[in-house]
């Protein structure tokens, strides 16, 4: 079975999370895609972060509809930061057969060389990078030449820009501005009626 990681603080889970993990499974030809929301992201200090389990509520609520999502709890329930290699040699554990693909977006693609134990990360998946036209493609390519060398396996999977963001629905609850159609609407109608985000 193939399995892609979609990692993320989901803070809130929004539409473009679904439609682009929607669009990579069908691309790669990948049997699941499992999301596992951050518990406590070393990369994110000092950015307000709704609490672990209620963010896992909303994507759990938000991805099922489609039998081909699943969730994993496993970094919520993790004390301390949460580290990309922690969570894969869990999951490896855990489906020794499977083949696991771990997806980022393209900025991440010049971050990797700095995570934590990447040695062995780029042992254990192979990592699906989602170009959303954000860089030059001649920048592109010449990043992902340079990891390929290095030992890194990268799958390119070009699709739509969807410009919507977690900050950009965090401001609009700010300000009273609708949010419909950015989330799904069970996931708008908890936000709304549990005041969720609305002290940021």
């Amino acid at each position: 079975m193939s399995i892609g990681i979609m990692g993320g603080t989901f803070n809130p889970i929004h539409m473009g999370h679904l439609i682009v993990s929607e669009y990579i499974r069908e691309e790669m030809d990948l049997d699941l895609i499992c999301f596992i929301p951050t518990g406590n992201p070393p990369h994110k200090v000092g950015t307000f972060i709704l609490d672990g389990v209620k963010r896992f509520e909303l994507v759990k609520m938000a991805i099922k509809g489609n039998k081909r999502f699943v969730i994993s709890d496993i970094e919520v329930n993790r004390r301390g930061y949460s580290y990309s290699i922690d969570t894969i040699r869990h999951i490896m554990n855990l489906y020794p057969k499977d083949k696991l693909y771990f997806i980022i977006g393209s900025d991440k693609l010049f971050e990797l060389p700095t995570w934590k134990d990447v040695d062995e990360l780029i042992k254990l998946v192979e990592f699906i990078v989602y170009d959303r036209g954000q860089y030059m493609e001649e920048e592109l390519d010449n990043q992902i030449n340079l990891l390929s060398q290095e030992g890194y396996i990268i799958n390119r999977v070009k699709g739509p820009k969807i410009d919507i963001s977690s900050s950009i629905i965090r401001e609009r609850i700010k300000w009273d501005k609708s949010i419909k159609y950015l989330v799904p609407t069970e996931v708008e109608e908890v936000i709304y009626k549990e005041l969720l985000y609305k002290e940021v």
